[in-house]
């Protein structure tokens, strides 16, 4: 007989567990960057997915060998296309920093929404304080704050591809600048007004993606982990489709690979490139529309590659925290966007 395999590889990343549904559709950002920026800015914007297509661009790529990959060639590059009306600033909420606890929140300012922005579907308990004594009591304070953060609201009614009017909240750290004074000085003046994503990020850089996947259910070890089905003479008793217990052991495997929930995971995608953002949605828009979505009806986002979560889910787009590949100079050109119709034959 021949040797019995003793190892196998271990099934599943460590860092994605624990392998649990999302607690909310709408991710929260957990970690913001250091932003350096003359002027204060906001490291966050929220967009929704409107689906893929594909776009030819002159690669401007730093690369090592050019002698052997031409530079400024023409490349295909699959793109996801991003709807990205303006978010409306609805509050500012300010924090202090205890030892031993961290940041906790120190107090907030709202301001009164516009009757079209429904925040009462959202919120239906809000009311509105006096926000100029909160303002000037943020004002006499500000050497006790650490860090200063507002909560915009999306509008998905400004959308072509949503039919909800319920907007969603986010809570968005202010960066750059001076320092806290400066920050103030910007979250006040942009508290009550729209932001657009021009204002936040340009075209050509890098950005961090966080949504939620797509949900598959509860799955088996084979489809979740990947694991090996067993031999045919396992069928006959308990089955194949399931993790072995003689070739590898239970025991050697840590963790054992075992049936779940799978997807529907709150993710973060590092690194992506913004090819382009525009306001004219027909640029991007494909013949028929997007499938499951439509037209685009306001801002619009060309990220290179693609994204987590199914069409018409929220996606989170932040400054990146990890060291860029490049440091891109400009937005590259780009010859073509592909609007043929994704409907099939």
């Amino acid at each position: 007989m021949g040797a019995r395999k003793k190892r196998a590889p271990r099934r599943g990343s460590l860092g994605l567990r624990p392998r649990k549904r999302a607690s909310s559709i709408v991710p929260r950002i957990r970690s913001w960057p250091e932003v350096e920026s003359e002027k204060p800015l906001l490291l966050a914007f929220a967009a929704y997915k409107a689906g893929m297509t594909h776009v030819y661009m002159i690669d401007d790529r730093p690369h090592i060998e050019p002698h052997l990959i031409p530079p400024n060639r023409e490349i295909f590059a699959p793109v996801t296309v991003l709807e990205s009306p303006p978010m409306f600033i609805l509050a500012i909420r300010t924090y202090y920093y205890k030892p031993g606890y961290g940041l906790l929140t120190f107090t907030e300012a709202w301001t009164q929404p516009p009757e079209e922005l429904e925040i009462n579907r959202a919120i239906p308990t809000l009311k509105i304080s006096d926000t100029d004594k909160k303002l000037a009591f943020i004002e006499e304070n500000l050497d006790k704050i650490a860090d200063i953060r507002v909560i915009a609201a999306t509008q998905p009614k400004l959308t072509g591809g949503l039919s909800k009017k319920k907007p969603d909240l986010i809570e968005i750290k202010i960066g750059g600048g001076t320092g806290i004074e400066d920050r103030f000085e910007y979250a006040k003046k942009i508290l009550g007004n729209e932001v657009r994503v021009n204002e936040v990020f340009r075209e050509g850089q890098f950005v961090d993606v966080i949504a939620v996947t797509k949900g598959k259910g509860f799955q088996g070890v084979m489809k979740r982990f990947g694991v090996k089905e067993l031999p045919r003479w396992h069928k006959h008793r308990k089955g194949s489709r399931k993790v072995g217990s003689r070739s590898p052991g239970i025991g050697a495997i840590s963790p054992v690979p075992q049936p779940g929930q799978m997807g529907f995971h709150r993710r973060t995608e590092y690194n992506k490139r913004i090819l382009k953002i525009g306001s004219n949605g027909y640029e991007v828009t494909p013949k028929g529309g997007f499938l499951d979505y439509g037209i685009i009806r306001s801002d619009y986002i060309i990220l290179h590659g693609s994204v987590p979560g199914p069409r018409k889910r929220i996606v989170i787009l932040r400054h990146p925290i990890r060291k860029t590949p490049w440091t891109p100079e400009g937005p590259p050109t780009i010859t073509y966007i592909s609007l043929e119709s994704k409907q099939g034959v």
